[in-house]
């Protein structure tokens, strides 16, 4: 009753963000329940490997936490009471909740359709709002809640060919906002991570060419650089910060200038 307790979503990949904070948050003694769904990953250019879940469970057990794993659709209508009855059942009740799943498919204003849109509301913001709800229903109180929403920077900059990715998880930064004052009352803060363009396992030799430029680091965003803020965010010296969005890009250059 007295240990950290993580529900991580989207966690399939080995190269994955969910992966780096799983693997970040079980250096620093939290048990983790992840999520995972093959189904999209495999739909994806960089796929997933079937024994992928499994590696990443045994690699965080090895860190000396309890890990537990779930494949499940955040799409469905009971996948939220599914997930939160697993994972108390198996690690204990939650005081840690990181949104890190994602739906993303290319759509632009003349191939966007209903079922598409649908398919990224279902999980970017309907899944995220209603795991908050949950979390927040079962709360239970002692050590101190945080709740993680991951998003991508959408209010910074227009994002070409990506509407309905677009759209939907830029709810994600107005739901935090939002939620934060409630959740203030109650000993839990929720804030929002934009990582920025990560090498997670997506990146072709084109998005190289066309972005490397872009980083005055000389390097793309890792995912252990996300991993690394949320870790904080999360930690006893974060509990004074709360209703933000915080873009870690390492300097992005998100409009191209000239002298």
């Amino acid at each position: 009753m007295n240990r950290k307790v993580a529900i991580v979503t989207g966690v399939g990949r080995l190269k994955g963000i969910g992966k780096a904070i799983c693997v970040e948050l079980a250096k620093n003694d939290v048990d983790i329940f992840f999520t995972y769904w093959r189904n999209y990953d495999n739909q994806m250019p960089w796929t997933s490997e079937d024994g992928e879940p499994e590696l990443i469970r045994e690699e965080i057990q090895g860190l000396g936490v309890r890990c537990e794993k779930m494949e499940v659709d955040l799409r469905a209508e009971t996948a939220v009471e599914t997930l939160f009855n697993e994972a108390i059942k198996t690690v204990g009740p939650p005081t840690i909740l990181i949104n890190n799943a994602t739906y993303s498919t290319a759509t632009d204003i003349f191939t966007i359709t209903p079922t598409e849109l649908d398919q990224h509301y279902l999980v970017n913001l309907k899944a995220a709002t209603l795991l908050c709800v949950e979390f927040v229903r079962r709360y239970q109180g002692g050590r101190a809640g945080r709740i993680i929403n991951l998003t991508s920077g959408q209010s910074l900059s227009a994002m070409s060919g990506e509407i309905a990715y677009a759209i939907t998880k830029a709810g994600i930064e107005t739901l935090t906002k939002t939620l934060a004052h409630e959740l203030a009352a109650k000993g839990i803060t929720i804030n929002a991570v934009n990582p920025g363009l990560t090498d997670s396992g997506w990146l072709e030799d084109s998005h190289r060419q066309l972005f490397q430029d872009r980083f005055p680091m000389g390097r793309f965003g890792q995912p252990e650089d996300a991993a690394r803020l949320i870790n904080f965010l999360v930690s006893d010296q974060a509990g004074w910060i709360t209703g933000q969005v915080i873009h870690s890009e390492g300097g992005f250059i998100r409009e191209k200038y000239s002298n």
